[in-house]
């Protein structure tokens, strides 16, 4: 019935139910007493009826009526016992994986997330994951005991009956064959619901994150004929769904009614005839209605169980996704503790990079050294390569060419955790969480005191606006920060990488799509950071490019220009040119180029 891959699933689920044993051993520890008290109630029948009541025995039949009610009571409290410990252990297990699943996404690479839409990631640690914990835990659990209970019962009315058990075998074939073929296609079936769903809800996630964009541009229709396409695609899986679990289920009640009917047929002549008591005869279909109710709650099983194992199928991609560390060679972080403890210098030696094997290179040969202390400023047109390079250095992206050294070792034989304290970075894109501006400074890290948050914002001139703010510092941004203006948010990111302590300050285009308060202040800051920090940074404004120990000027991947601001501006190259489309872009405006 399982194929191999089911039980791999099993194995895995199994691996993290191990921690929870001894809840799991006392509910399996129930099911010998559920057997014995399954095969206990027709034998206890047959005595009551043949025995007692056909003999006028009334003082026996109260006895083993007394009997029948305490193997009820007894039967009550056995599967009681074991399908709370058993589902107990399941949900404990199902926390245990959503944990484990939630850190082991924060360790994937963040190329998986430029990759993989969000609502796919989420769509897999939430509706997966409470798939598996609502159905695939229940199902196995009462499919379990109901299997052996079956078995046992069939032995049962073999020893009470062996024609009429016969007639009841003929009868299992076809049940059987069905069930399996609906199984099949029950699994093919899920796996679309599933796929479809979190399709559904990535691109839910993009419309949603892109609201603005659909009105703007009156996109309404088209997005919502695109979301169609995925819901009329889980619907038509869904109706199939219900329809081969409508058939099992009726051809299995219908089964169960024919042969029911059949033993009392022919069980009736066989009492007449004296062949047969009518004991045996009603605690045989006493026990076929027992045999046949599992057989047919087996359907609704099989299908949970089925949209489990489609569910298991999303969550093993996670697990099977290599994090940032997985399968490289790093260097244990007793040998390179002492190296890494300050900044010294990082090194481009022939660096090339694309981002996919059948793609195009976006670096090319790229060879520059940086040091303590100095500044490197990276210009270029877009898509020439300044955004890879900070990929690289922050680890973004890892298979590259040629050699990486910081600090004399090679960038991939560091672990990020260890790594990581060396670096800040300002992204292009800001991301702030609905949370106080102290928590979005110090992103919740508790070595942070208010002080050095407030420091820091004071370093980037953010500290004006902030204490403006009701409750300064601790005023509550709404989601993303749409609740500041743009240059706010900017200038609060650039306060977060100023007080994450980072010895190499990476900015990425700092003072695009702010207004020209904020740039004065964030170009301010900038300056501030080129005189005192170890800085690389790609330049949005040719304006902080001149204070730069070095520039580079990077074209399609690869360095055309390099040296300081008077050594390009007399060599009369691209950077020239660049700077010429500066000033005149700026002509306007208050910001000047010397």
């Amino acid at each position: 019935m399982l194929k191999g891959v089911d039980l791999k699933y099993l194995k895995h689920f199994f691996k993290f139910a191990k921690k929870y044993k001894r809840s799991a051993i006392l509910g399996i520890a129930m099911l010998p007493l559920s057997v014995i008290t399954s095969l206990l109630f027709p034998w206890l029948i047959i005595q009551v009826i043949d025995v007692h009541l056909s003999h006028g025995d009334m003082d026996g039949l109260l006895e083993y009526v007394f009997y029948l009610v305490a193997v009820l009571v007894v039967s009550y409290v056995v599967d009681t016992t074991y399908s709370y410990n058993l589902r107990k252990t399941g949900q404990y297990t199902i926390t245990d994986m959503r944990s484990v699943l939630f850190a082991r996404v924060l360790k994937l690479p963040r190329s998986y997330f430029d990759n993989t839409p969000i609502g796919v990631t989420l769509s897999r640690l939430t509706s997966d994951l409470e798939t598996i914990g609502e159905t695939f835990v229940q199902s196995v659990v009462g499919l379990v005991k109901d299997s052996i209970n079956t078995i046992a019962l069939l032995v049962m009315m073999f020893f009470i009956d062996w024609q009429l058990t016969m007639i009841v075998l003929i009868i299992m074939p076809p049940v059987m064959y069905l069930t399996v073929y609906v199984r099949n296609r029950l699994r093919a079936l899920y796996k679309v619901t599933r796929s479809s769903l979190a399709r559904g809800i990535g691109f839910l996630q993009e419309v949603l994150f892109g609201m603005k964009t659909v009105q703007m541009y009156r996109a309404e229709d088209q997005v919502e004929q695109r979301y169609q396409g995925y819901t009329d695609e889980f619907l038509r899986a869904q109706k199939k769904i219900n329809k081969y679990d409508a058939i099992l289920f009726s051809f299995i009640s219908g089964i169960t009614s024919i042969t029911i009917a059949i033993m009392i047929w022919y069980g009736s002549e066989q009492v007449i005839e004296g062949a047969l008591t009518l004991g045996v005869l009603i605690a045989f279909i006493n026990t076929l209605e027992k045999v046949f109710v599992p057989i047919r709650d087996f359907t609704s099983q099989i299908a949970s169980i089925q949209s489990s194992f489609a569910a298991f199928d999303h969550i093993e991609e996670l697990f099977v996704e290599p994090t940032e560390e997985e399968g490289r060679n790093l260097l244990p972080s007793h040998k390179v503790d002492k190296q890494l403890e300050q900044f010294v210098s990082l090194e481009f030696k022939s660096v090339s990079f694309r981002y996919k094997d059948d793609s195009p290179y976006v670096l090319k040969n790229v060879s520059f050294v940086l040091e303590k202390g100095h500044q490197i400023a990276l210009v270029g047109s877009t898509g020439s390569g300044k955004s890879t390079i900070l990929r690289l250095i922050s680890k973004t992206y890892q298979d590259y060419e040629g050699s990486i050294l910081l600090n004399g070792i090679e960038l991939s034989q560091i672990s990020s955790e260890d790594s990581a304290h060396l670096f800040s970075m300002m992204m292009q894109d800001v991301h702030l969480f609905e949370e106080t501006i102290q928590f979005n400074i110090a992103l919740g890290k508790t070595h942070l005191s208010r002080a050095e948050v407030e420091q820091a914002a004071r370093y980037v001139y953010a500290d004006k606006f902030i204490e403006h703010l009701p409750q300064g510092y601790d005023f509550h941004l709404e989601k993303n920060g749409s609740n500041l203006s743009v240059g706010q948010t900017q200038l609060i990111s650039f306060a977060r990488a100023v007080a994450q302590g980072g010895q190499l300050m990476m900015l990425d285009e700092a003072t695009s799509s702010v207004d020209s308060i904020t740039e004065d202040l964030i170009q301010k800051a900038m300056q501030r950071l080129f005189k005192e920090k170890t800085v690389i940074a790609i330049a949005h404004r040719l304006s902080t490019v001149r204070h730069s120990d070095t520039i580079l000027v990077l074209e399609q991947g690869e360095i055309v220009e390099q040296g300081n601001h008077q050594q390009l501006v007399a060599h009369n190259g691209i950077y020239a040119g660049l700077l010429k489309e500066s000033i005149v872009e700026t002509s306007d405006s208050h910001v000047t180029v010397a």
